[in-house]
């Protein structure tokens, strides 16, 4: 893939810079277990599942709005039986994902210093979520620094993508979007006329999964360190 005119590189957070999917998956499952009176594993994390994507147009993306889908999600399989001291507990649950360590993926610090030291790109973490709780990601993750902007909105559509360009002032084939989601970091940028490279996490959130396809502006790489050798 010819890279030389790429401009800016824009890397997605969570499950590309640092584990995050695990985390989540592992309150689901301490979750699923403190319902089990009302329903196994299967039928409470679908039910899950179902009040996520209905919360989605009104709450967004991240830990603050999991925890509350999952206090309300717990309301709906008991029928109102669960009591208040279950739920305080099912909320403290949620909340421990504010806290998640966001340690560096393998490779990921070295590769970022690599390109930041070369000055060749202008370098953005461009992620979806909630404000407060992705910075703080960041700044746990001690990465904050190898970035010149960090943008974090609400959903990663083709106009947040046109507006991250505008803020650099160049098109969109000058932008490579570096992430795990194909459905939100590649296939967007790629639909675009963008470039982008997608580095698979070993999970991936049921919300996430889409059908993938090549196309000449993409490139698959296996680990993150990877890059410094595609971008040389």
């Amino acid at each position: 893939m010819y890279t030389d005119h790429i401009q800016v590189l824009a890397f997605d957070a969570d499950d590309t810079l640092w584990d995050c999917q695990s985390h989540f998956v592992a309150v689901e499952r301490q979750y699923c277990a403190m319902l089990a009176e009302y329903g196994d594993e299967k039928y409470v994390s679908g039910e899950l599942f179902k009040t996520e994507t209905k919360n989605m147009a009104e709450l967004g993306y991240g830990s603050k709005a999991f925890t509350l889908s999952l206090v309300e999600n717990a309301v709906k399989v008991s029928n109102g039986h669960i009591s208040s001291m279950k739920l305080l507990a099912i909320q403290e649950l949620g909340r421990s994902l504010l806290r998640l360590p966001a340690t560096p993926l393998e490779g990921v610090e070295a590769t970022l210093k690599t390109l930041r030291g070369r000055g060749h790109y202008k370098m953005v973490v461009f992620t979806k979520g909630e404000i407060l709780d992705q910075e703080n990601k960041l700044l746990r993750s001690g990465l904050w620094d190898y970035f010149d902007r960090v943008e974090v909105v609400s959903d990663k559509t083709p106009r947040q993508y046109r507006e991250l360009c505008a803020t650099f002032g160049i098109g969109i084939d000058e932008l490579m979007m570096i992430g795990n989601s194909f459905k939100s970091d590649i296939e967007p940028v790629l639909r675009l006329g963008g470039y982008a490279v997608h580095i698979p996490f070993e999970l991936t959130w049921a919300h996430e999964c889409v059908e993938e396809f090549d196309h000449p502006h993409l490139t698959h790489l296996s680990h993150f360190s990877e890059l410094a050798t595609l971008l040389r």
